[in-house]
């Protein structure tokens, strides 16, 4: 194999391999996490415990397509948020 080939064969391959270990160390761990929180996200049911993005902790009351309606405290004050914004469930009903 002339000298000139075989040198562009391996500046083409380092950047592959390059790329193929971030693609198994990085980006697929990262799209697994975002299927099982969309799962999660989708799998809510009214009754249910749950903690925002933003650290809110309520009960869910009702649902409506991506909108959500949670109970926030003892004085059953209710905030709407989207579905996108649920961080994780904490009740038991889901585990």
């Amino acid at each position: 194999m002339p000298a000139g080939i075989q040198e562009m064969l391996s500046l083409l391959l380092f950047p592959a391999a390059l790329f193929t270990i971030m693609y198994f160390m990085l980006i697929r761990p990262q799209k697994k996490k975002e299927k099982s929180r969309r799962e999660m996200q989708n799998s809510i049911k009214v009754g249910e415990e749950i903690v925002t993005i933003g650290g809110i902790m309520g009960k869910v009351i009702n649902i409506k397509d991506d909108e959500i309606t949670i109970e926030t405290s003892v004085e059953r004050t209710q905030i709407k948020i989207f579905r996108f914004a649920i961080d994780s469930v904490t009740s038991s009903e889901h585990k």
